[in-house]
């Protein structure tokens, strides 16, 4: 009889398995799959958090004109290749274009994010700027300004990095146009405007860098008037703000190097040499090596560094660099400027040129040298 129940009994839980089967063990490659899923994503999360390094403006702009590299280009070359190369960066680096992801681990990270916004910002800066340096109307220097003017959180058709590609695209298209037949950039034109708006940029994120700062007492050595701050940035966004720095003197630097390149002799004639390399060593100074896993925000000689203050200096000393360069070089130097006299001279098609009569003082002089005193033999008798 025991055995008999005993069998009944097996038989039974046979049956109960069959009808309602228990699934206890799914749950452990989920668990896995899931652990091993986030061990990945913050992998990549840390890796793609890493700035790209700042990149040689000869060397790329020798790679973007293909072919056409050893041949002689007009000036703004490298200035236009700078500019494409920049915004290529942000396609190219590991990772891509991150600010518009809304999957893991894109969607987590906020530091590279935030340094993209920097970049794109002040590429659009420039973007906007060369069509005023140019000699003549550029269709793809418009293209360009237009793409990079769009939203840069959309993910959906027509996606930021599609209209980021297509301004890589007129950019290059405009390097094709920049030969050594074509009117390249006016000298000096535009760089006052474009140095002007460089600063105002510079001066907003100092603003916002120092509403980190809780002691306003901290402030008086960056010249900043407390009356004129936003209101205090909250905890979560103070690393925010500082990556946007970073990024803003990444390209910044960048685009400043490129445009040395093609003006240098506009900043030599105007003696704004040594003021353009204080401002390229003052942005260089925003790109050191952050040593701590988070932005921290200290006071004074505590136990912890204040990372926002002290890159609101370097912000507020390159922005009086920017404004003093950006006065100086307003208006073109007059030795490398285009002389009105000569444009004005030339008449328009069906108009007759007027004669142009010598001054005064170059007929008299130019009579004095033709008049010759008559030979002794022909000379008048004296009475």
């Amino acid at each position: 009889m025991a055995w008999k129940s005993w069998r009944a009994a097996r038989r039974r839980r046979k049956e109960e398995a069959l009808e309602r089967p228990r699934y206890g063990w799914i749950w452990k490659p989920l668990v896995a799959l899931a652990g091993l899923y986030f061990l990945v994503t913050i992998a990549l999360g840390i890796w793609w958090s890493q700035p790209p390094a700042p990149f040689d403006v000869e060397q790329a702009t020798l790679e973007r004109r293909g072919e056409a590299a050893y041949a002689p280009a007009a000036r703004g070359t490298v200035t236009v290749a700078t500019l494409a190369e920049t915004v290529a960066t942000l396609l190219d680096k590991p990772g891509g274009y991150l600010r518009n992801d809304i999957a893991p681990p894109g969607v987590w990270l906020d530091n590279m994010p935030n340094w993209e916004l920097g970049v794109l910002e002040v590429s659009r800066d420039l973007a906007r700027a060369l069509p005023g340096m140019a000699a003549e109307r550029s269709d793809p220097l418009e293209e360009a300004r237009e793409r990079l003017e769009g939203d840069d959180r959309d993910w959906f058709y027509p996606t930021t990095e599609q209209r980021l590609e297509q301004a890589v695209a007129a950019l290059d298209a405009q390097l094709g146009e920049l030969g050594a037949d074509r009117d390249g950039f006016v000298p000096g034109q535009g760089l006052g405007e474009w140095l002007e708006r460089s600063a105002a940029r510079l001066d907003d994120l100092a603003l916002r860098l120092a509403a980190s700062v809780g002691s306003h007492e901290a402030l008086t050595e960056l010249a900043v008037e407390t009356e004129s701050l936003p209101p205090r940035t909250p905890w979560h966004r103070v690393d925010d703000i500082f990556f946007e720095a970073r990024g803003t003197g990444w390209a910044l630097a960048q685009l400043l190097e490129g445009v040395q390149r093609d003006q240098a002799d506009v900043l030599a004639e105007s003696g704004a040499e040594a003021e353009w390399e204080r401002l390229l060593a003052e942005l260089s100074m925003t790109q050191r090596r952050l040593w701590s896993p988070v932005v921290l925000n200290g006071s004074g000689f505590g136990l912890f560094a204040n990372h926002s203050l002290v890159m609101a200096l370097h912000m507020t000393r390159a922005r009086d660099l920017a404004a003093q360069l950006a006065e100086r070089l307003a208006e073109p130097p007059a030795a490398l400027a285009a002389p009105a006299e000569a444009t004005a001279s030339i008449p328009e098609e069906g108009e007759e040129a007027e004669p142009v009569e010598p001054p005064v003082v170059e007929v008299e002089r130019l009579e004095e040298e033709l008049v010759e005193p008559p030979p002794e033999g022909l000379a008048a008798p004296e009475e």
